[in-house]
């Protein structure tokens, strides 16, 4: 019988070791499954290479994970905000390196790995620092960048329900990362509010397959004061999905 149910985060991220690269859903703090990050820095793995988003708000989920020291480098496309202090203090002191890629850019390299794309071309980033040492190629009079795929050792997401196959389906904004980071690592981890029975789930609903999941980890459901997302500039913080 397939059942992909753990009981703990502990368990969840007991085996992710020292320099593993570990994919972290969230834009912001929506969708970002804070309990696995809690777990991640308990367990105490170091000079780990993280995609995300953007690098952590405030003091707790990633930016607590920079703050504790266990991040070499990181992946992502929004570096810098009002409440990264944690990121920009590391950086400046030269203690976690930054790799910086158009948010597309990292979209697409997720899902290339877990679509099994060997690399693809793009015009973003063209003619910036972004680009240089990578192949340009010109294709009907514009010139491309080659990028390559993003793989994972480990996945950490947050869904809203989920069944013991490991099915899962988002709340609203939270879905954001989690489906193609989904796919792009070689052990995926998920957090659900809500473990429901085989078949419960609406086939048409289901974003992310259970193929792509191996450990679903049940959460308590926290108050929440809105559906919005924080975290990205110009934009009302709400509450967490």
């Amino acid at each position: 019988m397939i059942n992909k149910i753990v009981t703990s985060v502990a368990a969840a991220v007991a085996d992710v070791r020292n320099g593993s690269t570990v994919m972290i859903g969230g834009f912001g703090t929506a969708g970002m499954p804070s309990e696995l990050i809690d777990a991640l820095i308990e367990h105490g793995a170091r000079d780990l290479t993280v995609v995300n988003n953007n690098a952590g708000n405030g003091d707790t989920g990633l930016a607590a994970l920079l703050k504790a020291k266990r991040v070499r480098k990181i992946i992502c496309s929004f570096p810098r905000q009002t409440d990264s202090w944690v990121f920009d203090s590391l950086y400046r002191a030269g203690e976690v390196e930054l790799e910086l890629v158009p948010q597309g850019n990292l979209a697409e390299r997720i899902r290339a790995a877990g679509a099994g794309i060997g690399a693809f071309f793009t015009p973003t980033g063209f003619g910036t620092l972004l680009a240089e040492g990578k192949e340009i190629r010109e294709i009907e009079g514009r010139n491309y960048v080659l990028e390559h795929p993003i793989h994972a050792d480990f996945t950490l997401i947050k869904a809203d329900r989920g069944d013991r196959w490991g099915n899962l389906v988002y709340r609203m904004t939270a879905r954001n990362f989690g489906p193609v980071m989904a796919m792009a690592a070689r052990c995926t981890v998920a957090t659900v509010h809500e473990v429901v029975e085989l078949g419960a789930l609406d086939p048409e609903a289901v974003v992310t397959p259970g193929l792509f999941v191996h450990r679903v980890v049940p959460i308590e459901r926290r108050a929440t004061r809105g559906a919005g997302f924080s975290g990205a500039p110009g934009i009302t913080q709400g509450a967490t999905p």
